[in-house]
């Protein structure tokens, strides 16, 4: 009874670090509309921070809406490595 109880507790264990593990890939790879965005939206973007996260939001409020993810490139403070890292997360919908 005892053996069993402990494989039980290995699988639920294995099961739960497999879907901690899937959630935060999921996240990770997620598309983000820079359009609507939040910042703690914005700040799962590699290389933006909350510094950054503020400036696009900035941007996008006195210039309008980004019309295509190359657009990213005119935030202040955004430049072509940071684009790179994500333009197949970036969505301007």
């Amino acid at each position: 009874m005892l053996k069993l109880q402990r494989r039980i507790s290995v699988v639920i264990a294995v099961v739960l670090v497999f879907a901690c593990v899937t959630a935060a890939w999921a996240e990770k790879s997620a598309k983000i509309n820079i359009n609507t965005a939040s910042a703690d939206e914005l700040v799962l973007l590699k290389g933006v921070g909350e510094k950054k996260a503020a400036l696009i939001i900035e941007f996008r409020e006195a210039n309008g809406p980004f019309k295509i993810p190359e657009d990213f490139l005119k935030v202040p403070g955004i430049g072509p490595k940071t684009f790179e890292k994500n333009k197949d997360r970036i969505v301007v919908e």
